[in-house]
């Protein structure tokens, strides 16, 4: 099923101005034929080695052979479950895959002890985890090797045999993972993170768990070739211009599953267009909501809806002013990913680098380091410490006057962030905070897990336009867990992760709203009675 797109309105208009202009520059062919220059001088030494997801398909076939049979090994011994940890691009692009596909995959992409627990626990005889790193440092993978290797020694299980690693050639990672005898699979390291779906990343932990990846990449393969040509129904132009190219930018992207088979898309396509175009003030929000979402029935100025429908029959019926897009899985994977190359051309941003990434990645090493105690609550309502950055909270004393004091300053063009450094497995029923909110606050709301948004959407609301409002969710875990050789826990780990955030965002003078779960059980009732 080919990639097919339709457009109407402001998002038609973008595409008949910008689209011709990028043939006559040979955009398309030029990102294929892996031409540095095409996001001007300051991306070139980026670009020069962050092209290679446009030979994804062909690199990586060769590793087929190689994952079916160590999946058949695995199998001999008696391993059916596979768990992922990974963050990211490394962990979000298998979570699409295996869903879409319908087979099992146990993500793991937090640092919250109950949710590293429950993962620990879960048939940890039959199990084998894929850790997967680009940079080989990456402190939340590490702490889950670690944790695993420990659970498997002590079930008399020889970590080896279990552990499976992902990491770019020559990373930290891969030099002490072959000493120690681990399996190890290379990815391309001419491909960043949030490119990496169709390369050992996305496929080793997918084709572990039972994709048929020889179908995936045939997908993808067959959209390749038009994604080449410098002609005016290439999907990858189209696309990258209705998203980036409407005058007045629409920068806020509201994104609908609404009938397509890919089961999870949105959050994959959400990384990488925030962590992609998220920069040197601009950007674009992509916002994950549902089909009834508050979004799309306030016609807000700055939004531009794109639909995942499911064929092109439904495209027929597209309302005026939003984009549609139909297409295979492996499709859609690199018509997107030439896309977001295309809007950061259109943009005037180097789509490949993540400069503000590290930032919080610093603050969070600082105060494991120091391990200072939390500073104190500004007040206690019920089970939720309320805490906040500066001094917009005034004179509130309770949960719903600090959310107005928040939401107070948002502007006509803000967003609000949601981030929930929670255990997602425990309390999924927090996702659906983000409509409540976004009805009160008539704007955009995104949700984002946390650690796991930092790795991605957290490019954006450092780096992106400065006119975002973050409520942070966090917890006391009711029970903690040590991280083997470590000097501070997992507990510590993400509290320290989202303290780090809040203290970058204030630097970059952004208001951080936080409500800590002293008891996570009523507290959730708790934050969503006050966010009404």
């Amino acid at each position: 099923m080919s990639v097919r797109i339709v457009a109407k309105g402001a998002a038609l208009d973008a595409v008949n101005r910008l689209v011709p202009q990028l043939v006559k520059d040979l955009v398309a062919s030029r990102i294929s034929n892996l031409d540095e220059s095409l996001w001007g001088p300051d991306a070139e030494a980026e670009a020069l080695i962050r092209l290679g997801w446009t030979e994804s398909v062909a690199i990586s076939r060769p590793l087929i052979p190689e994952i079916i049979a160590l999946r058949n090994e695995l199998h001999k011994d008696g391993v059916n479950h596979i768990v992922l940890g990974g963050m990211g691009g490394s962990s979000l692009a298998p979570e699409v895959i295996t869903r879409t596909y319908g087979v099992e995959l146990t993500v793991l992409d937090s640092t919250e002890p109950g949710q590293v627990l429950a993962a620990l626990t879960d048939r940890l005889e039959t199990t084998a985890v894929v850790i997967s790193s680009k940079s080989g440092s990456t402190v939340e993978t590490d702490s889950q090797k670690r944790v695993y290797e420990k659970a498997f020694r002590d079930a008399g299980i020889d970590p080896t045999k279990r552990i499976v690693v992902v990491t770019d050639p020559g990373s930290p990672l891969d030099k002490s993972a072959r000493a120690d005898g681990y399996r190890v699979f290379n990815a391309d390291p001419n491909v960043g993170g949030r490119y990496s779906a169709l390369t050992a990343f996305g496929l080793v932990p997918s084709g572990l768990a039972g994709v048929d990846l020889e179908a995936l990449l045939e997908e993808a393969e067959v959209e390749q070739l038009e994604l080449s040509l410098d002609i005016a129904t290439n999907p990858g132009l189209i696309l990258g211009a209705a998203i980036a190219g409407t005058d007045p930018l629409r920068d806020k992207l509201a994104i609908v599953a609404d009938g397509t088979h890919i089961v999870g898309f949105a959050d994959w396509a959400e990384q990488l267009i925030a962590e992609s175009t998220g920069k040197l003030g601009r950007g674009i929000l992509p916002v994950v909501i549902g089909l009834s979402a508050p979004e799309l029935t306030e016609n807000l100025h700055d939004v531009q809806i794109i639909r995942l429908v499911g064929s092109a029959a439904d495209q027929r019926h597209v309302a005026d002013g939003e984009i549609e897009i139909t297409g295979s899985l492996g499709g859609q994977l690199i018509t997107w990913e030439y896309a977001v190359a295309v809007a950061g051309r259109i943009l005037g941003i180097n789509p490949f680098d993540q400069p503000d990434v590290e930032s919080a990645k610093i603050a969070t090493r600082a105060l494991l380091d120091s391990t200072p105690a939390p500073t104190e609550a500004a007040f206690v309502q019920d089970s939720v410490e309320v805490r906040a950055t500066g001094s917009f909270l005034g004179d509130a004393k309770d949960l719903n006057s600090a959310v107005d004091a928040l939401l107070a300053q948002l502007g006509d063009d803000g967003y609000v962030a949601i981030q929930a450094y929670v255990d997602r497995v425990a309390h999924p029923q927090l996702a659906e905070l983000r409509d409540v909110l976004a009805a009160r606050a008539k704007r955009p709301v995104t949700f984002g897990w946390g650690p796991r948004f930092l790795h991605s959407t957290g490019q954006f609301h450092k780096g992106g336009p400065a006119v975002g409002v973050f409520l942070q969710i966090t917890q006391i875990a009711a029970k903690d867990l040590a991280i083997p050789d470590r000097p501070f826990t997992f507990g510590q780990l993400i509290q320290y992760q989202a303290a780090g955030d809040a203290s970058v965002l204030a630097d970059h003078g952004r208001p951080v709203l936080t409500l800590t779960l002293t008891d996570p059980a009523s507290g959730v009732a708790v934050v969503a009675g006050a966010l009404r």
